[in-house]
C-alpha cells in the first residue's frame, strides 16, 4: 500500500506515518498544495497512491480543496471510483457541516482526530488495503 499523509501537524504526521509505514511507502505533504502536486507526480509514474490521509485546516490550500482538485485530477484521467484513491479526511473538525463537506467533495472516510490507530487500521481493512 502506498500512502500520502496530508498533515501539517508534526505530531498528527508523526502519529500517521508510525500507524501506516507498517502497511507500505508513506509519503508527506504539509499542506493542501504539496498534496495535489505529490499525487499528480504518482499518478504521472504509474504509482499513484492507495490512501490519502487528509487534514481539513491547513495552509496554502486546505484539505476541502485538495481533495477536490485531486478528485477532479482522477476524473479528468477517467478514473472510475473503484479505483480510485481511497481519501481519508483526518482532522479535529467534527461538525455536520465539515463532515458533509467532505462527504460532498467524495472521501472516502471521515475520522476526528487524535486518531485511534485501531480506528484507522480498521478502515483500512474496510477498503480491503490490509488483511
Amino acid at each position: 500500500m502506498k500512502s500520502l499523509i496530508v498533515e501539517d501537524d508534526f505530531t498528527s504526521r508523526l502519529l500517521l506515518q508510525a500507524i501506516l509505514s507498517r502497511f507500505g511507502e508513506c509519503h508527506i505533504a504539509v499542506n493542501g498544495r504539496e498534496a495535489v502536486e505529490a499525487f499528480g507526480a504518482a499518478r504521472a509514474s504509474g504509482r499513484g497512491y492507495d490512501l490519502v490521509c487528509m487534514d481539513i485546516m491547513m495552509p496554502e490550500m486546505d484539505g476541502h480543496s485538495a481533495l477536490e482538485a485531486i478528485r477532479k485530477a482522477e476524473m479528468e484521467e477517467g478514473v472510475s471510483s473503484g479505483l480510485a484513491a481511497k481519501v481519508v479526511m483526518t482532522t479535529a473538525l467534527d461538525s455536520v457541516k465539515d463532515v458533509a463537506a467532505a462527504f460532498r467533495g467524495l472521501c472516502d472516510a471521515y475520522l476526528v482526530k487524535p486518531i485511534n490507530s485501531a480506528e484507522l487500521i480498521e478502515q483500512l481493512r474496510e477498503f480491503s488495503l490490509v488483511a
